[in-house]
């Protein structure tokens, strides 16, 4: 939005705005909020607003609780199912402590280091999220079910497919927001729908995706029904992925050598086994990878999407990869910021792509599958790896990898 302190005081004063929601998330990406009225903005664009972080998921120290929020204006947006008279605004927050320290556990923070090492190495990232969610109904006493809301298939259309409306009141509630969605369409499992953005810079696009589960869920609640976002919410039918593109550039935004982003790619490969703790950070992760599309084998290929990366058939600006392992239980500050370290280790030290994997990881026989390395398949073995991991315990500040691999 590219909004000034300055410029979101005087809209709030204009906009009949009542309430201000300083928005950030736990260490596992669950937004949290705390909300204030206009006359405290000043304040907290200047020193933050304080808060009592042993309660939040990860942000206990054991000694010190108290931290401060700093609201982001560029992240300012209205949230459009709030009443017009006595507007709801929301901005994502920076956590210091409160000598001004930034505190480690920030997971936005997080990312924005590693974007800042990205271009003091002379590179910039792209980054956009699929993420795919289920919708069931509700019973009589307005309790979660396991039921469907559609029995539709893949791409299918109205009437079989019944998410078509809430899509559309996601997507429309979301551009109000000043978030632009790509494509939506209703997915292969029963009630599973898939809402796609065009990718944009990391952070952007992480702020985006916590704002994404937000907006589902309201729309929902507001239908009468329920999302759900877990990894594998139905058993023998397809979980819910959270693919992530991803593209290289120059600092300046042009194009980067090819082999720039081959040597990225390889850096991915590399160092997925000690990464997917934080990309599939619940145990029924592990029940999604390996069935129903998603992968298992660590591999890499053109068009094809048995593989764990998958070179999608596109040109100029819109060419990328697209790493297809994550879950919408990652925390996407994580997930955005490792996907890059580990694009930039490979590009420092000019790993070599492996030969792609030209054939179907589903239905070759078992001594072919024997020659790939596989993510692992639960998530002690991933904690463990994260736990051992160099590389992690290099790109990933202390109080993230115990929160992470001690549980």
């Amino acid at each position: 939005m590219n909004y000034t302190k300055e410029e979101v005081m005087q809209f709030v004063e204009e906009e009949d705005v009542k309430f201000i929601r300083l928005a950030f998330c736990d260490v596992f990406g669950k937004q949290k909020n705390i909300s204030i009225m206009p006359g405290e903005l000043g304040r907290a664009f200047s020193y933050g607003i304080a808060f009592d972080a042993w309660s939040i998921a990860g942000f206990d120290s054991g000694i010190r609780s108290d931290l401060l929020l700093h609201p982001d204006p560029d992240t300012l947006a209205i949230l459009p199912w709030r009443p017009e008279h006595g507007r709801v605004v929301r901005m994502f927050c920076d956590i210091t402590w409160p000598d001004g320290t930034p505190f480690s556990g920030d997971t936005r923070h997080f990312l924005t280091t590693v974007l800042r090492e990205a271009a003091d190495a002379g590179y910039r990232f792209r980054i956009g999220a699929e993420s795919e969610f289920y919708l069931f109904r509700l019973d009589e006493n307005g309790n979660e079910t396991k039921i469907p809301y559609d029995r539709a298939g893949y791409m299918d259309i109205a009437p079989e497919d019944k998410g078509e409306n809430v899509r559309r009141e996601i997507c429309l509630t979301l551009e109000q927001m000043g978030i632009s969605p790509e494509s939506s369409h209703h997915e292969e499992g029963p009630g599973q729908n898939e809402i796609d953005f065009r990718y944009s810079d990391p952070l952007s696009a992480a702020d985006n995706t916590v704002t994404f589960c937000t907006v589902v869920r309201t729309v929902a609640a507001r239908s009468g029904i329920w999302a759900d976002f877990s990894p594998k919410p139905l058993r023998d039918l397809p979980g819910n992925g959270m693919h992530l593109n991803f593209s290289v550039q120059n600092a300046d935004g042009s194009p980067s050598a090819p082999e720039v982003t081959e040597h990225a790619i390889a850096g991915v490969l590399a160092h997925i086994e000690e990464m997917t703790a934080f990309f599939n950070p619940v145990d029924a992760s592990y029940e999604r990878l390996g069935s129903c599309k998603a992968p298992r084998y660590i591999s890499w290929s053109h068009e094809n999407r048995s593989q764990l990366i998958r070179i999608p058939a596109a040109d100029g600006e819109f060419r990328r990869a697209e790493l297809r392992s994550p879950d919408p239980s990652a925390n996407p500050y994580i997930a955005f910021a490792l996907l890059i370290s580990a694009c930039l280790d490979g590009i420092r030290n000019s790993l070599p792509l492996p030969p792609p994997a030209d054939l179907n990881l589903y239905s070759i026989d078992s001594e072919t599958r024997g020659q790939f390395r596989v993510l692992p398949t639960s998530l002690r073995e991933a904690s463990r790896i994260a736990q051992n991991s160099t590389f992690i315990r290099n790109h990933l500040p202390d109080v993230l990898v115990s929160a992470y691999t001690n549980r």
